[in-house]
């Protein structure tokens, strides 16, 4: 039998959706992340990816922009092996297991109360993992993380769902609230928003995609001064892209000679503070 799970606001559902794209992705017989504790974690909640049919399709982007934010929080802890790390609306995703810090690092998941009890009942328990049961909107989450210390801070999914001047105003409150670091997350251009709202695969998330989009990489940096983008990943221009499937891996090796095509497909932005 599987977890029993609370009723999911339908911002809080769409968790699933990322969940499955790894766990498909680790059934794939070339997996671009391997992160064979999703497939576990559907299995304890008993969850049947097929209801999403919208994750099978879009696995291989699900599992490769997870994998170029672990490697962003992995290169940064490289650097500074005392750094606090977090993972924003981190749903059940077990990041932390991938990309295995050292014991001096802190980690904060941070999610919604209900999903945190959730992440209790089927994410391992580690000494240095620590979850914050709260909105991110709510301006008080932050009290009790460490600020003395450089943090890395990555997003998964998360900015469709984040009003824009609740976006702002968190980006205020991140990089007011360290001494330095890094930020990065997967970008949603307008057409990005456009095709959440309208497409059949995910029409269950329009009423709750709140932010509009933006195409300028460089927009944040006039929302938030302290920020400086460091590098824009174009997934389309990405090595992984030759375990693509034969058509998709053709469609996304010709759009990545164009930089306007490769916004439309999956982009995550990384940011210096």
């Amino acid at each position: 039998m599987g977890t029993a799970l609370p009723a999911f606001t339908p911002v809080q559902d769409s968790l699933f959706l990322t969940l499955c794209g790894r766990a498909l992705d680790s059934r794939a017989e070339r997996p671009i992340l391997a992160d064979v504790m999703a497939d576990q974690i559907l299995h304890k909640i008993g969850f049947d990816p097929a209801t999403l049919p919208f994750a099978a399709k879009g696995m291989r982007d699900i599992a490769l922009r997870a994998k170029k934010l672990d490697e962003v929080v992995e290169r940064f802890v490289a650097r500074h092996p005392n750094a606090v790390v977090l993972d924003l609306g981190a749903g059940l995703d077990s990041r932390f297991f991938r990309v295995d810090p050292p014991s001096t690092v802190d980690w904060y998941d941070i999610d919604f109360p209900e999903v945190v009890a959730v992440r209790h009942q089927v994410v391992p328990a580690r000494d240095n993992v620590h979850t914050i049961g709260a909105s991110l909107t709510d301006p008080h989450w932050l009290d009790g993380v460490p600020t003395d210390r450089p943090a890395v801070i990555v997003a998964d999914g998360l900015v469709a769902f984040l009003a824009q001047d609740a976006f702002v105003s968190l980006l205020n409150r991140l990089t007011g609230h360290f001494p330095g670091g890094e930020l990065a997350f997967n970008a949603y251009t307008r057409f990005h928003v456009w095709v959440l709202k309208r497409y059949s695969g995910t029409a269950s998330l329009a009423d709750v995609v709140a932010n509009p989009g933006f195409d300028d990489p460089h927009e944040p940096q006039r929302w938030d001064p302290r920020l400086t983008l460091v590098e824009e990943i174009l997934l389309t221009r990405a090595p992984e892209v030759a375990d693509y499937p034969t058509a998709l891996r053709v469609w996304t090796r010709l759009a990545a000679h164009s930089t306007a095509l490769s916004r439309r497909g999956t982009a995550v932005l990384r940011y210096s503070f």
